[in-house]
């Protein structure tokens, strides 16, 4: 009896079995919050994109607002994507990575008109696999872009 258990002690069958059993569950806690990461960075480079087509669009064809809200909707297929905030357009002046508020019409303070801005916005709501308690069980993913028309 005592030298059957020795052998069964010793026999390696059915480890890598065991083995993989334990790491499974491991391999999966970490694969599946990183699958929702990387769909949440592709949603985001999404509305991203969306922005930018509404400005793209204000640039080449002017003011129009229902028509923006219309080229970002229509930039990709995310069923939650909305054009919010409404586009805006604003007059003003450049100064480094800032547009400095200014009246329509004006001269800027270089001698240059001022320029006619419009200011995009998309939003869309991301829904992870499973709700975490960090995240909840939906965020909304926002991007904002702004182009100077003529």
């Amino acid at each position: 009896m005592l030298a059957g258990l020795k052998s069964l002690w010793r026999t390696t069958g059915g480890t890598a079995g065991i083995e993989f059993a334990i790491a499974a569950p491991v391999l999966v806690a970490i694969l599946i919050p990183l699958t929702d990461l990387g769909m949440a960075i592709y949603q985001q480079m999404q509305v991203k994109g969306a922005a930018q087509a509404g400005a793209q669009y204000a640039m080449a064809h002017g003011w129009n607002s229902n028509n923006i809200q219309g080229a970002v909707t229509r930039a990709t297929t995310l069923p939650t994507l909305t054009a919010t905030p409404a586009p805006a357009k604003s007059c003003g002046c450049p100064n480094g990575t800032a547009v400095v508020a200014a009246a329509c019409g004006a001269n800027c303070a270089n001698g240059q008109p001022v320029g006619t801005y419009v200011t995009v916005g998309a939003q869309a709501t991301y829904t992870p696999l499973i709700p975490y308690p960090v995240v909840g069980s939906s965020m909304t993913l926002s991007a904002q872009a702004t182009a100077r028309i003529q």
